[in-house]
């Protein structure tokens, strides 16, 4: 992908919200966006998201703005806050609002948003016997919602797009979604046939690489979903995480989880960069970009790391693309 080096520091896009951040409060949070942005300009990154602090959960972005959802005590299988379809949704309006458009009008870098993917959501939200005839009919009807929401997001200069998929390295059996399912809805929302150029849809498959990879299955996988990117992790130094990338197709990019979001221990750059070199022995280098494995903060109130550890892996994020790159972008 020639324009690659755009977007070659990346991050999933929740960061770890400040102290007493309310999402009662609109100008509060408002104002905690604006920092963000300024903060990620500071660290250099090619990419520029809202950090999820309008939304309790990575999930906000939809669950948030579609009638047919409820939330209900416990949790779910993702060990996040339990959501229940009790219609088939209907949006009310832009999921995102205008955040997408206040980020572009606040700075000239490259605009990132990310949503959960339909499948995933409908694999975590179906209930049988209420509302929605089958998880698949949910996760069809959510992936005709999110694939509009893309192309809304597009008009408005939104350059990249990530789809949250955490279970599709490795789908439960249990889940009221079939795997073949889950591939046919996340491919028809991450489908953009027509586009910007520059404009990247990019899905992330899951936090961590399985134990060991059926190959033939990762590039079914690659093959199903239309994705120009996929956001790997790459921060363990697996076998596993080289199987990922060693199946990728050639037209595809990829984005590289080098550092662990969960630990508040630094990588050796040493390290992580012969683990690169491993990895540019199977991909070109120049269609490669690098990131956290995940996001720091997918739920408002678990945080990861503290927002000074967060920061530091986000230096050496960037340290690491300097030191693949030099100083093209």
């Amino acid at each position: 992908m020639a324009d690659t080096f755009n977007y070659r520091i990346d991050h999933h896009g929740s960061l770890v919200r400040p102290a007493g951040l309310s999402l009662d409060d609109p100008e509060t949070v408002l104002s905690a966006v604006q920092e963000a942005v300024t903060y990620q300009r500071t660290l250099r990154s090619t990419v520029v998201t809202d950090g999820d602090y309008p939304r309790e959960d990575f999930r906000g972005a939809v669950l948030d703005s579609l009638t047919g959802f409820r939330r209900t005590a416990g949790t779910g299988p993702d060990g996040l806050p339990r959501w229940i379809a009790e219609t088939l949704p209907k949006p009310d309006g832009p999921l995102t609002a205008d955040w997408p458009s206040r980020l572009t009008e606040a700075t000239v870098i490259a605009t990132k948003v990310s949503l959960p993917s339909p499948a995933y959501l409908a694999a975590t939200t179906f209930e049988p016997g209420l509302g929605p005839a089958s998880a698949r009919e949910l996760a069809e009807a959510l992936a005709g919602i999110i694939h509009t929401e893309i192309q809304v997001l597009v008009s408005q200069g939104v350059r990249l797009v990530q789809l949250n998929n955490p279970f599709l390295l490795n789908w439960p059996t249990d889940l009221p979604l079939s795997y073949a399912d889950a591939l046919a809805a996340d491919a028809q929302a991450a489908r953009l046939d027509d586009r910007p150029e520059g404009v990247r849809v990019g899905v992330c498959p899951g936090w961590t690489a399985p134990t060991t990879v059926d190959r033939a299955r990762v590039e079914a996988l690659y093959a199903a979903i239309p994705a120009d990117r996929w956001i790997l992790p790459f921060d363990q130094g697996t076998e596993a995480e080289l199987d990922l990338v060693r199946c990728l197709p050639e037209d595809r990019d990829v984005c590289l989880g080098v550092v662990d979001a969960t630990t508040p221990a630094l990588e050796d750059i040493d390290t992580v960069m012969a683990r690169i070199d491993a990895a540019a022995e199977l991909k070109d280098i120049e269609d490669m970009a690098v990131s956290p494995s995940r996001g720091f903060a997918d739920a408002a109130d678990h945080p990861l790391l503290t927002a000074e550890r967060q920061r530091r892996k986000l230096v050496l994020v960037e340290t690491i693309a300097r030191y693949c790159w030099g100083n093209e972008f």
